[in-house]
């Protein structure tokens, strides 16, 4: 297949372009605007392949998209540009709906439009698949249920708010115009790449650096996390085999507190450091709890079953493998890394750019 993938230089997406890339023999045509998250160093072990292709676009502009998608002619869509930080959208919300929401419906109209004059046979085979997330549903407090594809949805943030009203736009699409869609919606990612404002990567970048690790309030909030690896295997199958229409949950069957997945970081660096930063003798010295975010939910849990049953997906990865899997990549890639923390890779694009590079 061609298959188009949108906020392919991110972190969940830029997994799905290397599995893509080394373990399929698709072609990948990656559109990213490349804000602060799109990091093309994330897509480099594929960059030289002749199945990949790269185009910077904003999936706002719909007259880039028409050429793009008229240039490519996808046989799929994997849509999962987006703006995705929840702290971020508390202090800046124009952006979440500006791309979120607006961006996702520049898209459904330029693919509508596209597949519209496919022929019957390319139509039958084409998929729009839609990247969402657990946050949707709200917060399970006080419960033992988990997110099921029937959840009523109850988003806390504007983050999830937007995510929740893209994809009651592409399942309108559907019913409406009958795209073709399929849904998925995961719980929290983790693994290599990750962005380092995120929990994960943020507490390992700041203990070797010898710096506090903050958790928000006493760190009770309780996540299901994914392997991204494991992730991207899971989107691949959705959108090759998933039937048109369906919504699929994606979780990785680890629910954590936010303080015992920072303990157990430590407690792996303390096995994986021997000199550590400021002769402290372990990282949890470090912990250090920050007032509490606003609107924070205390639970997600995903019923993954459906996937499970239907597509016969499981994660390969325990929490215990791919922490340890994620910890390791980290310390032995500093170059993805420093980077980032010290802002060099946002003026290596400029540069770049000026130089009709990308």
């Amino acid at each position: 297949m061609n298959i188009m993938v949108t906020g392919g230089a991110g972190f969940i997406g830029s997994a799905v372009v290397r599995h893509l890339i080394n373990d399929t023999e698709n072609r990948v045509f990656v559109v990213d605007k490349l804000t602060y998250a799109g990091n093309l160093d994330s897509l480099a072990s594929v960059a030289d392949h002749p199945r990949y292709h790269f185009l910077q676009a904003d999936i706002c502009d719909s007259t880039a998209m028409e050429k793009a998608i008229a240039h490519f002619k996808p046989d799929a869509v994997m849509h999962l540009a987006a703006e995705s930080h929840v702290d971020r959208s508390i202090h800046g919300p124009a952006d979440f709906i500006q791309t979120n929401i607006l961006g996702t419906y520049c898209l459904l109209e330029v693919v509508r439009n596209y597949y519209n004059q496919l022929s019957t046979d390319d139509r039958a085979g084409f998929r729009f698949h839609h990247i969402s997330t657990d946050e949707v549903y709200g917060d399970l407090n006080d419960t033992d249920e988990l997110f099921k594809e029937t959840t009523p949805y109850a988003p806390s943030s504007p983050y999830s708010a937007s995510k929740a009203a893209s994809d009651h736009l592409v399942r309108a699409w559907h019913r409406t115009y009958g795209l073709p869609v399929v849904i998925t919606n995961c719980s929290n990612n983790y693994g290599p790449y990750h962005f380092p404002e995120k929990l994960i990567p943020l507490v390992i970048l700041n203990a070797l650096a010898g710096k506090p690790l903050p958790v928000y309030g006493a760190g009770l909030q309780i996540r299901d996390w994914l392997y991204v690896e494991d992730h991207a295997r899971a989107l691949y199958k959705v959108v090759s085999d998933g039937r048109i229409g369906e919504t699929y949950n994606i979780g990785g069957h680890n629910e954590k507190r936010n303080i015992d997945v920072v303990r157990t970081i430590c407690t792996l660096l303390d096995e994986l450091i021997v000199n550590k930063p400021n002769n402290i003798e372990s990282f949890e010295s470090l912990i250090t709890f920050v007032t509490d975010r606003p609107g924070h939910d205390m639970r997600y849990a995903i019923d993954a079953r459906k996937i499970e049953q239907e597509l016969g997906w499981k994660p390969l990865e325990t929490f215990e493998s791919g922490l340890r899997k994620t910890l390791e990549w980290y310390l032995t890639h500093q170059d993805w890394w420093q980077p980032i923390q010290s802002g060099a890779y946002m003026d290596q694009r400029e540069n770049q750019l000026s130089q009709g590079v990308l």
